[in-house]
């Protein structure tokens, strides 16, 4: 797994990193192809000025795996916030990545499409 990550605007404090990292790692299990070198995740936040306070900071996750690219947005006030709702966007494009590219998904597609 490759990762990129970048900033603009703004620092991740210690402690916001290793809970960014706990976070991606998370993402990790729910498919294991995001475990191939093959894979990449580029996560970038940006801090803007802006007329409503709560969408100050912008993350963007972006998920490379072969032949498929997934990505997902928020905008918050804080980082950390962003960065979940961010997330929780992205889990439920993986989860259906992995069942429909998983051999188990595969026979249950192939038994629906024979009846």
């Amino acid at each position: 797994m490759h990762i990129e990550h970048f900033e603009k605007g703004l620092r991740y404090s210690d402690k916001e990193l290793m809970i960014v990292a706990k976070k991606i790692g998370k993402l990790a299990t729910h498919c294991s192809r995001l475990k191939d070198e093959a894979s990449v995740i580029r996560v970038e936040a940006e801090r803007r000025d802006t007329k409503k306070a709560q969408d100050e900071v912008k993350v963007m996750i972006t998920v490379e795996l072969p032949k498929k690219q997934f990505r997902a947005e928020s905008r918050k006030q804080a980082v950390i916030e962003a960065f979940d709702r961010a997330v929780e966007k992205m889990e439920p494009q993986l989860m259906k990545y992995k069942e429909m590219n998983s051999s188990k998904g595969k026979a249950q597609r192939s038994r629906s499409l024979a009846v």
